[in-house]
């Protein structure tokens, strides 16, 4: 577990839903720690037992060095990713850093086996650059250079053994980095719970889109609007972009983009949300599912309140629609599907630019429910 000099202090927590949780660092600030201690075990050609560096906005990480090896010419390091409380991939992993002297000051930084590989434009990172964001490929330089002084240089490369395999519990495979992990972090601290780094990765995978030219989008909440976009309306994966439950600040960031055309496929039990002006569709955000299909139902007329009644008591989506599809009501689909339509472009109005939306919404066990214009007329669009 990576320490800092005053444990205890209130600065290393953070509180969520009444839960004392404790911040860790990134993979930037524990890579950095890594060749720290591999410089200083080839300077001194002594093992380091632990290592003390400075996060990116300047918190100071205290590590135990995991592995050493080393001989006259080279030195490698592994420090252990601590995440503190997050529920992050990377957390446990061990990142390598090995140093090897240079006849000249330069410093050059790789990434070596599981650290990943840029192939798309649109990223921090050029093509064929690792996967070693900006901010850490900073502090890591920097760190170096304060070991080395002015006039020696040195080559690092960062590596991560378990990094292609953790990688594929990442966005990576969707932002097109290829063979590890990436080596994050704009401030070096991980804040449990946060979600600025998952929306982060989506709106960088929405940015690859733009820059190879694409100027619509078709959004869906997770996996089983992805697999529905496929199988059943025939979409390419290549369009497609998983928005989680960031509904508006996805809608926010299409337009801030340039994206001018937006299809929004969903499962009822999320999307019914947005029907009813709910943009973060986490259940710990809201939760009115039952009330937004009560007062549709309404709308329709001729709903009788003992039916009403039964659909409030209704604890899923799911066991609504085989009511509303006994009693003959599916109409209700339509006016939703229509109502998420509206709401996502009213969102979105009194900002340029315009961005033309329309809504698909089906149940993982019945289908198709509704679309906001034939569904034929969709796939001819958008296939």
């Amino acid at each position: 577990m990576a320490v800092t000099p005053n444990n205890n202090s209130e600065d290393n927590f953070v509180y969520y839903n009444g839960r004392k949780l404790r911040k860790g660092f990134t993979t930037g600030t524990t890579a950095t720690a890594a060749t720290v201690a591999a410089i200083r075990t080839l300077l001194n050609q002594e093992t380091q037992e632990t290592v003390t560096v400075h996060a990116a906005n300047g918190k100071t990480a205290i590590f135990d060095v995991e592995q050493t090896d080393f001989d006259t010419r080279q030195a490698s390091c592994a420090i252990k990713k601590d995440g503190g409380d997050d529920q992050d991939a990377t957390d446990g992993a061990l990142i390598f850093a090995t140093v090897k002297m240079r006849d000249d000051n330069e410093i050059h930084l790789d990434g070596g086996k599981g650290v990943g590989r840029v192939t798309k434009e649109g990223l921090a990172n050029k093509p064929g650059m690792a996967a070693i964001n900006p901010t850490p490929r900073r502090v890591i330089t920097e760190a170096a250079r304060d070991e080395l002084g002015e006039k020696r240089g040195v080559n690092i490369v960062i590596s991560v053994p378990e990094g292609e395999r953790i990688a594929k519990l990442t966005y990576n495979p969707r932002l097109g980095i290829v063979g590890g992990i990436s080596i994050l972090g704009t401030s070096g601290v991980v804040t449990p719970m946060s979600e600025s780094s998952w929306k982060h990765s989506i709106s960088i995978e929405m940015n690859i889109h733009r820059k190879r030219g694409d100027n619509t989008l078709v959004l869906v909440p997770g996996n089983y609007g992805e697999d529905f976009a496929k199988e059943k309306l025939g979409i390419p994966n290549a369009k497609i972009v998983q928005m989680s439950n960031f509904v508006g600040y996805v809608l926010h960031e299409t337009q801030r983009l340039g994206f001018t055309k937006v299809l929004i496929v969903g499962d009822l039990g999320k999307m019914i949300k947005v029907a009813g002006g709910i943009f973060s569709t986490h259940s710990k955000d809201a939760d009115a599912r039952a009330e937004i299909m009560v007062a549709n139902l309404a709308l329709m007329g001729g709903v009788s309140t003992d039916f009403l009644r039964k659909i409030n008591q209704c604890l899923t989506t799911i066991s609504m629609i085989k009511l509303i599809n006994e009693a003959g009501y599916q109409a209700v689909y339509q006016m939703i599907a229509n109502k998420i339509k509206q709401r996502a472009e009213k969102l979105l109005a009194h900002r340029k630019l315009h961005v033309e939306i329309d809504a698909v919404i089906f149940s993982h066990e019945s289908g198709f429910l509704a679309a906001s214009k034939p569904l034929q007329e969709i796939k001819g669009e958008w296939q």
